[in-house]
């Protein structure tokens, strides 16, 4: 009895144990899937189906990749929301992030008379403490404004060039406006003239890097025209202005029209300025125009709002009376004519005359008839004065009854003369003549201008004056092409020779270095590698530094004659790119060389052409060196 009662107690107890386990085992599978259908349902209504919810007893594990960190985050949250929080166990990834876009980084630069102002975003990279520098030394430390940020990242290509020139820009810009992107930079600036303007742009475009690209849009000040002045003529030889003056650019193209109308060529030039008598300008003369047409030729000028018109020769007196009727009606009545018909003269009868010839190579020559001895001196002086003490030769001639305005026609035509490159000018009592050739495209006018002016109202005078673009200033500098060229004919005339084994500049290279000094200041801010090459004989590392340190020997003796060289590089090459063999003394002595070659943009084309040219000592300037390496 007592071991049955012991069984039934233990079998009892098992019994017990075994409902136990299974009602636990059946607690934690609902436990499981309400918490995972939980949380899946709350992690789909929130649109995060990429995830995957796998419960196991109490705890709750996230998988999966999320799009990025926030959402992530987002489905930890949302499942402990539904679960205590300290059940989920986060099993998810992230998807990899592309890296940040590099910023895009520009500047702006403004200088005015107040200071310099620079602003916007730049590399790290950049040597921003140098470019201070550069800032303080144009207007001072106290009148830069800095706004510049900086960004960690790599220079993207074309930066730097870009930058660093439109600092070197800036340098020679007192009043502009300078835009910097990575190869690309926008110039907007004003110039003190139109001289002024031609001359930057034409620095600026040489001083331009490889590769860059520039735009500019540099001003001038509209000059201030006294006395405001125009003559057209029409005549046998030519129909053209010898001065034009407008007030506006429509008033300039209304004048232009009636030119070509009455028979001038295409293409005349027309000064605008300040300082027009009256808004109709314009209308006055293109009135004027049309009239002389009318009559056949002769010549009209405007000294402000006086108008004088000469007929030529030969004209119809009722047809000059009834034109010149219509003119004065027809004209603004701010306007004052006064009309003029030639009496035919006496082609046997020569007037007095005295004539004034400047020569291309700047020699004066003063011919005819003056009313005196103090005359005769003042013309000598004036023109020595004008042209130079060692160059007038004075052989006018003293003779009475010369017109009482004499002295002034002929300082007039002096100063007419000296405006020129070349030419002649011809003093009569009725006219005064200049002809010749200027680098100068508005010097026209600006004779017009100063005979009308000086000679008064109602005188005449003839200008023809030619512009030339090789005399021109500007225009007439040689291009970095030209530059090479020209370099190239000096060091095939005379070698640069070196000391033996040294980078001394022998003394009998002296002059061919003074005289490729001479093209380069000429030549402006060009972009030149100065090339150093040796033989084979010795070592390759030697020779390569000897032909390193001959190229900066060169270099140096151009900054010693005053050279600008911060455009130039000094490369040794030591024993590559032979232009003959090295077994013979002939072909050392030609591989012993200086060369001077324009550094250029690498381009597929030039390339090929380089590739054409190897071997043509004429494709660059180029000089071969004596003695050993």
């Amino acid at each position: 009895m007592r071991l049955s009662a012991l069984l039934i107690i233990a079998l009892t107890f098992s019994a017990a144990a075994m409902l136990s386990l299974v009602a636990a085992n059946f607690s934690v599978k609902l436990i499981e899937e309400n918490s995972e259908i939980g949380v899946r349902d709350a992690l789909d209504e929130k649109g995060m189906t990429w995830a995957e919810v796998e419960a196991d007893g109490l705890q709750v594990a996230l998988s999966g990749t999320a799009p990025n960190e926030v959402i992530r985050f987002n489905a930890l949250s949302t499942a402990g929301s539904v679960v205590d929080a300290a059940r989920v166990i986060d099993l998810m990834a992230v998807e990899s992030q592309a890296a940040i876009a590099a910023p895009r980084f520009s500047a702006e630069i403004l200088r005015n008379d107040s200071g310099v102002s620079i602003s916007g975003l730049i590399p790290t990279t950049t040597d921003r403490d140098a470019a201070m520098d550069r800032f303080y030394a144009m207007a001072g430390q106290e009148n830069v404004a800095d706004f510049l940020e900086s960004a960690n990242y790599p220079s993207p290509d074309g930066w730097e060039d870009a930058f660093g020139f439109a600092i070197a820009a800036m340098e020679e810009l007192p009043r502009a406006k300078v835009s910097v992107a990575a190869g690309r930079v926008t110039i907007t600036a004003i110039s003190d003239s139109s001289e002024a303007k031609a001359r930057l742009e034409a620095q600026l475009r040489r001083a331009t890097p490889p590769g860059l690209i520039v735009t500019m849009d540099i001003s001038a000040p509209r000059p201030v025209i006294t006395p405001f002045t125009l003559r057209f003529q029409i005549s046998d030889d030519a129909t053209d202005f010898d001065g034009c003056s407008a007030d506006t650019e429509a008033a300039r193209d209304q004048i232009l029209k009636a030119a070509v109308k009455a028979g001038a060529s295409e293409g005349q030039r027309c000064t605008i300025g300040m300082g027009v008598p009256t808004p109709r300008w314009a209308d006055a003369v293109q009135t004027a125009i049309a009239a002389l047409d009318k009559i056949g030729g002769g010549s009209v000028s405007f000294v402000d709002a006086d108008i004088h018109l000469t007929a030529k020769e030969g004209t119809d007196q009722a047809l000059f009376d009834r034109v010149i009727g219509e003119l004065e009606n027809a004209l603004p009545d701010v306007f004052a004519l006064s009309a003029k018909l030639p009496v035919t003269s006496d082609p046997n009868a020569g007037p007095p005359e005295f004539v004034a010839t400047l020569s291309p190579q700047g020699d004066v020559q003063l011919r005819g008839r003056l009313s005196n001895d103090d005359l005769r001196e003042l013309a000598d002086s004036y023109a020595k004065a004008s042209f130079g003490s060692d160059k007038v030769y004075t052989a006018a001639r003293i003779v009475d009854d010369l017109p009482s305005d004499w002295p002034t026609r002929v300082l007039s035509g002096l100063d007419a003369l000296s405006k020129l490159s070349n030419g002649t000018v011809i003093v009569s009592p009725d006219t005064i003549s200049v002809t010749g050739n200027t680098g100068n495209p508005d010097a026209g006018s600006e004779i017009a201008t100063l005979l009308a002016g000086k000679l008064g109202e109602g005188q005449d005078y003839d200008v023809k004056v030619v512009y030339q673009k090789q005399l021109d200033p500007v225009l007439g500098l040689p291009t970095p092409e030209e530059c090479e060229k020209q370099i190239g004919a000096v060091v095939a005339e005379g070698k640069i020779n070196f000391e033996p084994g040294s980078a001394t500049i022998d003394s009998s290279a002296l002059g061919t270095m003074d005289k490729i000094a001479e093209i380069l200041k000429d030549c402006g801010d060009i972009a030149l590698e100065v090339q150093g090459y040796t033989d084979s004989q010795g070592r390759e590392e030697m020779n390569l530094a000897l032909s390193q340190s001959r190229a900066q020997s060169v270099l140096n003796e151009l900054r010693a004659r005053r050279v600008l060289t911060a455009s130039f590089v000094a490369k040794g090459f030591g024993e590559a790119e032979p232009v003959a063999s090295n077994d013979t003394e002939e072909g050392r002595e030609a591989n012993r060389r200086i060369e001077f070659r324009l550094i250029r943009p690498e381009t597929d084309e030039t390339a090929l052409e380089n590739t054409e040219d190897t071997g043509d000592t004429e494709a660059g300037a180029s000089t071969t060196t004596q003695e050993g390496n």
